[in-house]
């Protein structure tokens, strides 16, 4: 079985397009993803409402990202810490909330924050930063041993996260698999494309890849430069040319 993992879409239409296209190339026949579907976005309300449609029309299982969990539980203490650290994206959170709806909101906050599945035999555990926390960064650059206390306590074959936005992997010492799968619409590389991992399960084997996939990045980046929050410029001009995680 070929199964697509896809994660951190953040409202941006183009991108999910592109990957969805690759993964019917692909003859995937089932969808993971792992969260973050909308905050800082060119398209959040109607992201949300795609992946609504997608969860009833195909074979789709979602958890909850941080930025899921930000957007359901906004109020003015957490914008107020965010725009102490990070003043883009607490107008862009801002500017979320008020476009997303209410009952989309109880969609995102109703979300589970892990998920546990066995497929072909192969146990496999989803989560959005961490098993321990939905905001933990699993990186290219981590020692092994940070990765193991990671995931200690875990016994899936396979652990899928996202968070960081940049695709990687792992093989620890207790045989288990973690892989990063990267970002569908906010890709952190200089020359930015959507990145996702596929899984192929057979009698309790697998293999993994990540596939990379080009999309109308230009389009994404005017949508939301239009968007009207303060610093929406600058998390365009990011779609177009991430060296950051952050806008500066």
């Amino acid at each position: 079985m070929k199964i697509a993992i896809i994660s951190d879409i953040h409202g941006n239409m183009q991108a999910l397009d592109a990957v969805l296209d690759n993964i019917k190339e692909e003859n995937c026949e089932k969808i993971f993803c792992l969260g973050d579907l909308a905050m800082a976005g060119p398209e959040p309300s109607k992201m949300i409402e795609r992946i609504q449609k997608l969860i009833h029309e195909t074979d789709f299982t979602l958890i909850q990202g941080n930025t899921d969990e930000m957007i359901a539980g906004c109020d003015n203490q957490m914008l107020h810490m965010l725009r102490e650290n990070n003043p883009v994206m607490a107008n862009a959170l801002e500017a979320d909330v008020l476009e997303v709806s209410e009952s989309q909101k109880n969609f995102l906050r109703d979300l589970p924050k892990t998920k546990e599945l066995t497929v072909d035999g192969v146990k496999i555990l989803l989560v959005h930063g961490s098993p321990r926390k939905n905001n933990e960064n699993i990186f290219p650059d981590l020692k092994l041993e940070e990765v193991e206390e990671m995931i200690k306590g875990t016994d899936a074959n396979i652990i899928f996260c996202g968070h960081t936005h940049v695709p990687c992997g792992y093989q620890t010492n207790t045989n288990q698999t973690v892989v990063n799968v990267g970002s569908v619409g906010r890709p952190f590389s200089e020359k930015p494309k959507s990145c996702y991992a596929i899984l192929e399960t057979q009698n309790g084997s697998f293999t993994i890849k990540h596939n990379l996939v080009d999309y109308d990045v230009k389009t994404a980046s005017e949508i939301l430069s239009k968007r009207g929050f303060e610093g929406c410029e600058k998390l365009a001009s990011m779609l177009l040319h991430a060296t950051s995680r952050y806008p500066q």
